[in-house]
């Protein structure tokens, strides 16, 4: 497998994208923060000092999409249609956040969704580092994609959201 942004001599570059068609690309990435069963109560109950957690987190993911190309050195820019954050506890201890992303562009949105996933998770430990230093964020991965060249992928271990 050849890496796309690596030239013949070995240099970093950004792939011209060009002479691509323009199609509809779907990405969904996650990521999983874990804490204690005290900080899950805190937060699904709407009792932390510095406010709605898990809205803020949607925000921040949001918002991180639309900003990855200036945090990802070779991420084009791509005009982006749709960014969905979703935030769901999956026991007492663990939230899940699942982010679809969606272009119709020359390039896909999979780090767009990635990035959203991973600053959502960052802002829920913001948020709740005063009560629970040791949260852990974990599970960042591409879940699937659809769109462009290289086909549609999906991870097998972990199924999205529905």
């Amino acid at each position: 497998m050849k890496l796309t942004h690596i030239n013949e001599r070995g240099d970093a570059y950004m792939v011209d994208v060009g002479q691509k068609g323009i199609t509809r690309r779907e990405a969904q990435a996650q990521a999983i923060v874990t804490m204690q069963p005290e900080t899950m109560r805190m937060i699904l109950s709407d009792q932390t000092k510095k406010g709605d957690v898990l809205g803020c987190a949607r925000i921040a993911g949001i918002m991180a999409a639309k900003r990855t190309a200036e945090l990802i050195p070779m991420c084009h820019s791509i005009p982006i249609d749709n960014v969905m954050v979703e935030i769901e506890p999956q026991n007492d201890t663990q939230l899940r956040i699942v982010v679809t992303a969606r272009c119709t562009w020359k390039t896909g949105i999979e780090m767009e969704a990635l990035t959203a996933a991973s600053t959502a998770a960052l802002t829920v430990y913001d948020m709740c580092k005063a009560v629970d230093r040791s949260m852990r964020i974990d599970g960042i991965l591409l879940l699937r994609k659809t769109g462009g060249k290289s086909g549609d992928f999906r991870q097998e271990s972990d199924a999205p959201m529905k």
